[in-house]
């Protein structure tokens, strides 16, 4: 079994839980109530807070901060969780928030990747293999589904659905939920077609890409009225992904973009 790594200028609290395989970095500072997983890596200067969990093999680099305080008013400091899942990647002076009612959590899941100078919010629900890019900045009790990518400068408003191979373009902003596998742009949100390249590298044939432009076709541009729309795409296009388009259209309550 290969030992934990510590810097020897990092603190750690007695109480953290430090799992095999982890490497910590100069200057690290680990509070109590944190757990860290086999085969984690802290760059230097990385802060956890307390009730933070992260699982295996995630890799933080240089100064982010993990399990910070909401930016709530409302909140008064009682226990709140941040919990990571494994291989997730994040990169420099990023920030991620507790959530904000006693017991209540944020979650972030696996294989992620978190570029720099961002932050999510309090009791966010961040999926797996999502790539959030730089300077991108999610505001609380956001969702975002598996595979969505979040471009540089864009901002989440808060309780907004970010749906599964998504894309948002760069400097946009989301005041409204978001369906999945397709392209979004414009300073307030717009639908602007399929998430083409992120339908293909995720293995999509050309018969099911075809079957979303179709279902894209009916939500956008048939000019029904919305439940109408979604009953024909129940009718007409066949496919788990379009069950899927139409189940989170359903789900929403703040109501999804428009093209």
């Amino acid at each position: 079994m290969i030992q934990a790594v510590i810097a020897p200028t990092a603190r750690i609290h007695p109480d953290a839980r430090i799992s095999p395989g982890v490497a910590i970095g100069e200057f690290c500072v680990i509070e109590q109530d944190v757990e860290i997983g086999a085969n984690c890596v802290l760059e230097p200067y990385v802060y956890v807070k307390r009730w933070t969990t992260l699982g295996e093999r995630n890799i933080i680099s240089a100064g982010t901060v993990l399990g910070t305080d909401p930016l709530d008013k409302a909140f008064t400091g009682e226990r709140s969780y941040l919990r990571i899942g494994n291989g997730n990647r994040i990169r420099e002076h990023y920030t991620i928030s507790r959530g904000t009612k006693p017991e209540s959590a944020t979650v972030i899941g696996d294989e992620n990747y978190i570029m720099t100078s961002g932050h999510i919010a309090h009791d966010c629900k961040i999926g797996c293999d999502t790539v959030i890019c730089s300077c991108a900045l999610v505001a609380g009790y956001v969702e975002i589904e598996d595979q969505a990518f979040v471009s540089g400068g864009v901002v989440i408003h808060q309780y907004s659905k970010i749906g599964r191979l998504a894309m948002i373009g760069g400097n946009t902003r989301v005041n409204s939920d978001v369906p999945p596998f397709f392209l979004y742009s414009g300073f307030n949100v717009e639908a602007k077609g399929l998430n083409l390249v992120g339908l293909k590298r995720a293995g999509f044939r050309h018969s099911d890409i075809q079957a979303l432009k179709k279902a894209y076709q009916s939500l956008y541009r048939s000019g029904l009225k919305l439940e109408e729309a979604l009953a024909r795409i129940e009718a007409e296009v066949s496919g788990v992904e379009a069950h899927q388009l139409v189940e989170f259209v359903r789900r929403s309550e703040r109501g999804i973009c428009r093209e």
